[in-house]
């Protein structure tokens, strides 16, 4: 996301790409702590994250359709090629160091989306109905960073 924050004024069809994005992202890591953690409280985080982010990319999308926005990725972004590298690093971990791991990038991931969202993203939207998705949706990635960090703690 630290892309995002990045160059030329973000439109509304970038901010749909990133918003996408950043769900995609957060849904294939929660599918491999849903898979590969090894405990129970991180599986069910993980799927958990899969779930609740599928709901927040359909509804994204949904708009973006029902306005005729298409997604345009940032030019230069990274946040890909930060994703994989991550997705790498987890899945060479086992155990307790996977699921650390796990809920750190957790902690962090969602934390730069807040920040993103808050000082970049919500000032740069022009549609007001995309706006308010974002608004609605922004309790539960604190709601998840929360959580993350809550289960992190248990760990210690």
């Amino acid at each position: 996301m630290a892309a995002a924050s990045a160059g030329p004024a973000l439109d509304d069809a970038t901010i749909v790409a990133i918003f996408d994005a950043a769900n995609s992202a957060d849904i294939e890591t929660g599918q491999l702590a849903a898979e590969q953690g090894s405990s129970k409280e991180v599986r069910d985080f993980g799927a958990m994250l899969v779930h609740d982010h599928r709901s927040v990319r359909q509804s994204g999308r949904d708009l973006a359709q029902r306005l005729g926005v298409t997604p345009t990725p940032p030019a230069g972004d990274a946040s890909a090629a930060t994703h994989a590298q991550a997705m790498a690093a987890l899945r060479s971990l086992r155990g307790p160091a996977f699921d650390k791991a796990f809920l750190e990038h957790e902690v962090a991931f969602h934390q730069g989306v807040i920040d993103a969202v808050q000082s970049t993203l919500l000032p740069a939207i022009q549609n007001a109905d995309l706006k308010q998705l974002v608004v609605d949706v922004a309790p539960a990635f604190e709601a998840h960073r929360l959580a993350a960090a809550n289960l992190r703690g248990k760990l210690d």
